[in-house]
């Protein structure tokens, strides 16, 4: 039987280069999409970390952890769209069990 909706997580990594407007930014862009199509549960800002391997030669990133519900069809937006941002070095969504 297909999946009618299910709990997510994802954490992405932001450029740490970024002023505090443009991270902002960021994160809201985010949570709109997710509000748009699904229920936003809570959102984690865990800020600047060490990395523990250099990506495009930074060895810091901005860490953001978000949880929510939706149809299945939103994570692969949600992947699609933090993709193709400019400032977004990872990301990655997990289908959490219950």
């Amino acid at each position: 039987m297909a999946k009618l909706s299910g709990n997510y997580e994802v954490v992405f990594i932001l450029d740490p280069n970024l002023n505090e407007e443009a991270t902002a930014k960021l994160v809201e862009k985010f949570k709109t999409l997710i509000e748009s199509k699904g229920t936003l549960n809570e959102v984690n800002e865990w800020g600047k970390r060490h990395l523990a391997y250099p990506i495009n030669d930074l060895n810091e990133g901005y860490y953001v952890l978000m949880t929510f519900a939706s149809t299945p069809d939103l994570p692969a937006e949600l992947d699609r769209v933090l993709r193709i941002t400019d400032g977004v070095m990872r990301s990655i969504i997990v289908d959490v069990e219950e």
